[in-house]
């Protein structure tokens, strides 16, 4: 993740920007004040405080060095003032075989979440929908089979 670009909205780019903040001011001195208070405790072989405390510890710092790798390679994804053709920060309406429709929002990889429709351009259905067109249909290979769609509208 740290060496490729990161394609992200100025609104993901926000969140991880507060997320960071976040942890190096404020979590971090917790978890080190709690460790602090572990140590004074005594016998750190059998301290459960202490154990949680350096697991979250190693957490945090993990979870710093990977928005920090985010960031560095950050490239701003723009919502797409083009409406005829699918790509990376367009909404798309599609409707699968005998279902509702449902509208995405075509995002990196980082702020990916269907459930608040918003998918990667790199998922399957993010893959076969780039450079698609209204009316064109996409075949979407999944754990549980293959799924067909149509592209309704581009946003």
């Amino acid at each position: 993740m740290a060496d490729r670009v990161q394609f992200i909205t100025q609104e993901g780019k926000q969140k991880l920007e507060d997320e960071l903040e976040h942890l190096r001011t404020v979590v971090k001195r917790e978890v080190a004040r709690r460790l602090k208070e572990s140590i004074e405790d005594g016998d750190l072989t059998e301290n459960a405080g202490y154990d949680e405390a350096k697991r979250e510890q190693g957490f945090v710092e993990g979870r710093i060095r990977d928005i920090e790798a985010i960031l560095a390679n950050a490239q701003l994804l723009e919502e797409s003032a083009q409406t005829d053709v699918v790509a990376a920060g367009t909404t798309v309406t599609v409707v699968e075989d005998g279902e509702e429709p449902e509208t995405y929002y075509i995002v990196g990889a980082v702020e990916a979440d269907p459930a608040k429709g918003r998918i990667s351009y790199e998922s399957p259905l993010g893959q076969a929908l780039l450079g698609r067109r209204k009316g064109d249909r996409v075949q979407v290979q999944t754990p549980g089979g293959t799924r067909h769609f149509r592209v309704v509208e581009i946003h």
